[in-house]
């Protein structure tokens, strides 16, 4: 009996699953995650994304063995692994969600489809997000959204599995040696860089965290998600499980409406709050849109005008400071510290994070931004890239916005706790110093024993460049290319292509005709 092959890659749930609800229309069928040494060889790959992996992947095999199934974990470069699995079995069909991954992904799956098309193999992929394949034009793209978000949650139901038969000569060991189960998988050595408290996979806790987040956590959303204090609980905590699919996006759009039309008319700021993260739902398929329209933006200023803009101004030792959290800005060294042990950093401090490269440090987005992929848990390529770009001004449509660390920490932590909780040597430094040692006086850091200075073997850092005059010379370089007659040329060819529409974030009426403006006016974040 032939059967239909299921192939996992960031969509580790067994419900509202269409690759896996597909294939079980057609009879038995084979589930499957393939370990990709190149794939985890990427600069963009880390320890913690592979754990979260593993982790899902166990609670998914767990879930599919209560059914007499299991999911098998094969190691091997696609389509070498399709082979093996087709010659000892060929099956009819391959399912497996649309993946707008990174650049190795993109012509990984462009394998896999010239594989199945030259061993007549049925190759049926399925949108994950409210992302559109081949959209040919943006104004289409919010009715898409909406389509894709209303249609029914789908239940899987009861499944067939196909079971391999061992041979007269073969043992049940040996008819399964090509593959182990999730509990056996080995991380590549190479990989580093696993936080202590970040966040563990599977869809249990998915749910859980959702659950938690519609019937409490978001009373705080509305004000508390700025704050590196309160976000860690005012924020939904879904991105991670969003990125690797431990959770549908459809499932939770139809749960925050849900639970907002049952809210009681006195509930207007719980019901605002929940209002505001549907938004930002919008928005992350927004800006996935942008790397899957042009896979290019992974490498390549979205405007091409700015191309050698940073390029050959890169400063090792500023790079180096920002990784070691020691730039001398306690709020970026406790940002970069917090993240480094919990993997994640609400949007706002992100933000000021690639604003502190781009502008003062004067840093090129890729390297940063292969830096941050393997540091953020919910890495998110379409989100990642689009951001990255966003924030360090090479869009070309959008608003420059440079943060002040010494203010966002002033706004955002004014008692000091975030940065004193993350940077233990300035927990005695009284407050009208905490933010900027560096004026502290002598005697002051004396008496504390705590010394500020331009080596790596003081307690606290020198700001590795004048914060102020930096950031004035950056945004005079920017602002200069920008004014050039070739910059402002090509700039509407990007707004048709990845620009924002008015009405986006808003519930599509009968009246309503998408408008198009000419920026995305709205500061966004990398988390919601």
């Amino acid at each position: 009996m032939s059967y239909d092959l299921v192939w996992f890659k960031r969509d580790l749930r067994w419900q509202d699953h269409a690759a896996l609800a597909q294939a079980a229309q057609h009879g038995p069928v084979r589930c499957i995650y393939v370990v990709e040494p190149e794939l985890w060889l990427q600069p963009d790959a880390a320890l913690q994304h592979f754990e979260f992996v593993r982790e899902s992947l166990q609670a998914l095999d767990d879930a599919l063995r209560l059914q007499g199934g299991c999911v098998e974990v094969h190691t091997g470069e696609l389509p070498d692994v399709l082979s093996r699995i087709w010659s000892e079995a060929p099956f009819r069909q391959l399912h497996a969600h649309q993946e707008t991954g990174n650049g190795f992904t993109y012509a990984r799956d462009l394998r896999v489809g010239a594989w199945c098309q030259a061993h007549n193999v049925g190759w049926h992929e399925y949108p994950q997000f409210g992302v559109v394949r081949v959209l040919k034009n943006r104004n289409l793209w919010q009715p898409a959204w909406e389509r894709h978000m209303a249609e029914p949650v789908q239940d899987v139901g009861e499944l067939r599995f196909w079971r391999q038969r061992a041979s007269r000569n073969e043992t049940p060991t040996e008819v399964r040696s090509a593959w182990c189960t999730p509990s056996q998988m080995q991380a590549p050595e190479h990989l580093q860089h696993n936080p202590p408290m970040r966040q563990r996979g599977g869809r249990h806790l998915a749910l859980d965290t959702l659950h938690s987040f519609l019937h409490a956590r978001s009373l705080g959303y509305r004000g508390g998600i700025s704050s590196p204090l309160s976000a860690p609980d005012a924020c939904s905590r879904l991105s991670a499980y969003l990125a690797w699919g431990c959770i549908s996006m459809r499932e939770v759009v139809q749960h925050t409406r849900a639970h907002i039309a049952q809210l009681p008319p006195q509930a207007s700021r719980h019901r605002a709050g929940l209002t505001a993260f549907i938004s930002r739902l919008y928005w992350h398929c927004h800006f996935i849109q942008k790397l899957e329209s042009e896979p290019a933006i992974e490498w390549q200023n979205m405007h091409r005008g700015y191309d050698g803009l940073r390029e050959h101004d890169f400063n090792e030792a500023h790079f180096e400071a920002l990784k070691a959290a020691r730039t001398g800005w306690p709020m970026v060294d406790a940002c970069v510290t917090m993240l480094r042990e919990t993997g994640w950093l609400n949007f706002r401090m992100r933000a000021m994070l690639v604003s502190v490269a781009a502008y003062p440090l004067w840093l090129h987005w890729r390297p940063v931004g292969e830096w941050l992929a393997t540091q953020f848990l919910d890495y998110e390529p379409g989100i990642h890239w689009s951001q990255l770009q966003m924030q360090s001004g090479t869009t070309g449509i959008n608003t420059t916005r440079v943060y002040n660390p010494i203010k966002q920490a002033q706004d955002h932590d004014p008692h000091g706790r975030f940065v004193r909780q993350w940077l233990p040597a300035l927990r005695q430094v009284p407050d009208t110093w905490l933010f900027e040692p560096w004026l502290m006086p002598h005697t002051m850091q004396t008496h504390l024993g705590v010394f500020v200075g331009g080596d790596m073997n003081s307690a606290l850092p020198q700001p590795v460049v004048d914060l102020a005059q930096a950031t004035r010379e950056a945004k005079q370089l920017l602002h200069s290319r920008r004014q050039t007659d070739e910059v402002k040329a090509a700039k509407k060819a990007v707004v048709d292509k990845h620009a924002s529409r008015k009405n986006w974030g808003k519930r599509p009426s009968a009246r309503r005709t998408s408008v198009a403006t000419p920026t995305d006016k709205q500061q966004l974040g990398f988390d919601f």
